[in-house]
């Protein structure tokens, strides 16, 4: 197995320069590839079984009769759940890290997936989407650090091969959905608790591999002191900028995630089965578009791919309402392919600007994007209820205008431009 290093015990302090291995160099033997491809399937399992939620919307529309504004409830509780303990769960890994708890993590989407699939009422609905969320909460900052860990130095390699495990899942779930559970049922989501299992398995290996390498980076020389060369309020404000950008990536794909199947089925008339073959074709294209934001970042630099895929999408959002069925297909695999590609570089981006706060940032901003996607759903259910879904696509539109802001972000070894 290839050697990497875990961050060890920090002191606060958040632009404070701090000796940590994980900001150096990791060349003891390169980047550890089973253990990114163990995250990056876990990745997907965690995220396909979180993907039936929006997937399901339909469904429980139809048979607990909700309105638009009670499933964006119900997907602002999931978000919200997924958010908060992001960062606190990061922060405390960071001084104690815990990387079995991976796995004890998992058994709180287990437990909301059964819960989902035996629902007696709303409320059970609501508490279902809580338990995924708080399962999502613990596993995105530890994995992701983790992922930091075994990356040999290529971190943003690392973060798209972490990454795109998610995406794959994300654009399972609905697929799965529109074969499995609307043939079979709600109560067929029981079913994919087994995933979950498969996944605390996974995670239990990876944090048994995890604590090794805690061991061994005690025996190796301390690195050197790293720091992103910033003031303290320049960092504050290039994070406050990183979470306007969230902001306008999350809440446009809130717009398609939750919304995307009854935009096709209320403009194009088509079945729930076919929304969600659609749905599956746009998540498939983010996931493509996050395998590449990742290394392109490494070879040019986070800054230029950060302008491209916020600002970039912004001529297709602007022709998007007023496409027909066909070319809604290709501008949304377009958007997905462009817009993907933003995290990685955004996370990455953070981590440099703060460095050896690799679970604290993952945590932030993982559950920022969380949080901006429930908040998203939330009050893009609402307006939906009240000017139509099409009105929402015509507001979103220019939500990557946002993008301009990326001009106030300051340079850094990774960002190049």
């Amino acid at each position: 197995m290839s050697q990497a290093t875990i961050d060890p015990p920090n002191t606060p302090g958040i632009a404070v320069p701090t000796t940590t291995a994980a900001t150096a160099p990791v060349v003891a033997g390169g980047t550890a590839f089973a253990v990114l491809g163990a995250l990056s399937l876990c990745h997907l399992l965690n995220d396909m079984m979180q993907s039936l939620l929006p997937a399901l919307f339909p469904v429980l529309k139809s048979n607990y009769g909700l309105s638009f504004t009670e499933i964006g409830l119900l997907a602002f509780t999931f978000q919200l759940t997924a958010s908060l303990l992001q960062p606190v769960y990061g922060w405390y890994t960071d001084r104690n890290p815990q990387p079995r708890s991976l796995s004890l993590g998992m058994g709180f989407t287990l437990v909301g997936l059964l819960l989902l699939a035996w629902a007696g009422h709303y409320w059970s609905l609501l508490t279902a989407a809580a338990l995924v969320g708080v399962g999502s909460s613990i596993f995105h900052p530890g994995s992701s650090r983790i992922a930091r860990a075994a990356s040999g130095g290529q971190h943003g390699l690392a973060q798209s091969v972490f990454q795109v495990g998610g995406n794959a899942g994300s654009a399972l779930g609905p697929l799965l959905a529109a074969l499995v559970v609307l043939p079979l049922g709600q109560h067929s989501v029981a079913w994919f608790a087994l995933a979950a299992l498969v996944a605390m398995a996974l995670l239990w290996w990876v944090g048994s591999w995890a604590i090794r390498e805690m061991a061994a980076a005690r025996k190796r020389p301390a690195a050197a002191p790293a720091s992103s060369g910033l003031s303290r309020g320049r960092v504050l404000a290039a994070i406050a900028v990183l979470g306007v950008l969230v902001f306008s990536k999350y809440i446009y794909m809130a717009s398609l995630t939750s919304y995307y199947t009854f935009y096709l089925i209320e403009t194009f008339g088509l079945s729930v089965g076919e929304a969600q073959v659609y749905l599956f074709i746009f998540l498939g294209a983010v996931a493509v578009g996050t395998v590449l934001g990742g290394p392109v970042g490494d070879r040019i630099g986070r800054k230029p791919v950060i302008w491209i895929s916020i600002l970039g999408i912004l001529p297709f959002t602007l022709v998007l309402p007023y496409a027909n069925l066909f070319w809604t297909a290709v501008l949304t695999v377009i958007i997905g392919l462009i817009l993907a590609s933003a995290f990685s570089a955004i996370l990455v981006y953070a981590q440099e600007l703060v460095p050896g706060r690799v679970g604290m940032i993952s945590g932030l901003f993982f559950g920022f994007a969380f949080g901006m996607g429930g908040l998203g759903a939330a009050l893009l259910g609402i307006l939906a209820d009240w000017r139509g879904i099409g009105f929402v696509y015509h507001l979103c539109a220019f939500l990557p205008l946002l993008g301009l802001l990326t001009v106030l972000l300051p340079r850094t070894d990774g960002a190049r431009g």
